[in-house]
C-alpha cells in the first residue's frame, strides 16, 4: 500500500514531466508557401512595366523637349546652316516655346505610346533580368559577376526591341510633330505608318535601336545592380531607400555619358521620311558631316535630367513594388 506522501511525490514528478515536454516541444510554425517561377516572373514584369510608367508620366515634358533639341536642323546641309536654323537654345526654352505655340499639353503628345512602351520594354528588360542573370549563373550570394550581368543585360534589351519596338516609333513621331500634326491619335499613328511604310516602318530603326537599349540596360540596369550589389556585399550600406538613391543615381549619369550618340541617331532616322538615309549608319555619317561631332550630344542637358529624374523615380518604384508585393 502506497502512503500519502508517496502519491503526492509521484505526482509531482509526472506533472514536472508533463510541463517540461510542454516546454521543448516546439509550436508549429506557419510557413507561406513560396511563389512559382512563373508568379515571380509575373510580379517582377508587372513591378517594372508599373514603374516604367510612373517615372514616364513623371519625365515626358523633359523628354518631348529632348527628341525637338534632337531632331532640329536635320534638314540642314551644312554645320553653319544647322547652327542658324536653330529654333530652340536649350532645354528651357524648348519646353517655353513648346508651351507658348503649342500648348502646354503638346509636351505630354506621346505619353499614351510611351506608356505601351514602358509597360512592354521594361517588363521585358528589367523584368526578366533577374531570372536571365540567374540563368546565366549569377546568383545573389558571394561576389557580383559584371560579365554575367552585361550578358543578361544585352540578352533582356534586344528581346524587348525585337517585339516591341513599333510602340517606340509611334512614340517618337509624335513627340516630334509640331503644330501641324501627323497623326489624329495613338491608333491613327500605327494604322498610318502601317498603311504608307508597311511592317518594315513600325520596325523602323530596330538595328539602331537594339544597340542603344542594350547600351542602357548594359549601363542603368547593370551599373544599378552592380553599385547596390557590390556595396551589400562590402557592408557599405543597408538595402533601402538611401541605396536604392545612390545606385539610381550613378546608373543614370553614365548611361546618358555612353548612350547619347546613339540616341540621338536613333530618334533623327526614325523620325525622318522614307528614303532620307539608307540606313543608321548613314544617318550618323550624315550627321557627322552636316552638324559636327557635338550634334552627337545634343539635347545632352534635358537627356540627363530627363534620364536621371527617370532612372531614380523608376528603380525607387521598382523596389518599393517589388516589396509590396513580395516579389
Amino acid at each position: 500500500m502506497v502512503d500519502d506522501s508517496s502519491q503526492q511525490k509521484l505526482l509531482t514528478t509526472t506533472t514536472t514531466k508533463m510541463v517540461a515536454n510542454q516546454q521543448t516541444t516546439p509550436a508549429p510554425v506557419m510557413v507561406e508557401p513560396a511563389k512559382s517561377y512563373f508568379t515571380t516572373t509575373f510580379i517582377k514584369m508587372f513591378s517594372a512595366g508599373t514603374a516604367a510608367s510612373i517615372a514616364e508620366i513623371t519625365t515626358i515634358p523633359i523628354d518631348t523637349a529632348k527628341v525637338r533639341l534632337q531632331i532640329q536642323g536635320e534638314s540642314s546641309t551644312s554645320i553653319a546652316e544647322a547652327r542658324s536654323s536653330l529654333k530652340y537654345r536649350g532645354m528651357i526654352h524648348c519646353i517655353f516655346t513648346i508651351s507658348k505655340e503649342e500648348g502646354f499639353s503638346s509636351l505630354y503628345r506621346g505619353l499614351v505610346p510611351g506608356i505601351q512602351r514602358q509597360y512592354c520594354f521594361c517588363g521585358v528588360r528589367i523584368g526578366l533580368y533577374d531570372h536571365v542573370r540567374k540563368m546565366y549563373g549569377d546568383t545573389s550570394q558571394g561576389k557580383p559577376k559584371l560579365l554575367v550581368k552585361i550578358a543578361a543585360s544585352i540578352t533582356t534589351a534586344s528581346s524587348a526591341v525585337l517585339m516591341f519596338q513599333p510602340t517606340e516609333v509611334v512614340k517618337i513621331r509624335m513627340q516630334a510633330a509640331g503644330k501641324k500634326l501627323r497623326y489624329t491619335g495613338t491608333l491613327n499613328a500605327y494604322q498610318t505608318i502601317f498603311r504608307q511604310e508597311g511592317l518594315k516602318g513600325l520596325w523602323r530603326g530596330t538595328s539602331t535601336n537594339v544597340t542603344r537599349l542594350s547600351l542602357v540596360n548594359c549601363t542603368e540596369i547593370v551599373i544599378y545592380d552592380y553599385i547596390k550589389s557590390y556595396a551589400l556585399y562590402k557592408n557599405w550600406m543597408q538595402d533601402g531607400v538611401p541605396l536604392h538613391f545612390v545606385s539610381a543615381l550613378g546608373a543614370g549619369f553614365i548611361t546618358v555619358m555612353v548612350a547619347s550618340p546613339v540616341d540621338v541617331v536613333k530618334t533623327r532616322y526614325m523620325n525622318s521620311a522614307t528614303g532620307s538615309y539608307k540606313n543608321p549608319i548613314h544617318c550618323a555619317v550624315s550627321l557627322l558631316k552636316n552638324n559636327g561631332v557635338t550634334a552627337f550630344y545634343k539635347g545632352f542637358i534635358p537627356s540627363f535630367t530627363r534620364l536621371g529624374s527617370w532612372t531614380i523615380v523608376f528603380f525607387l518604384s521598382y523596389e518599393q513594388i517589388k516589396k509590396y508585393l513580395n516579389a
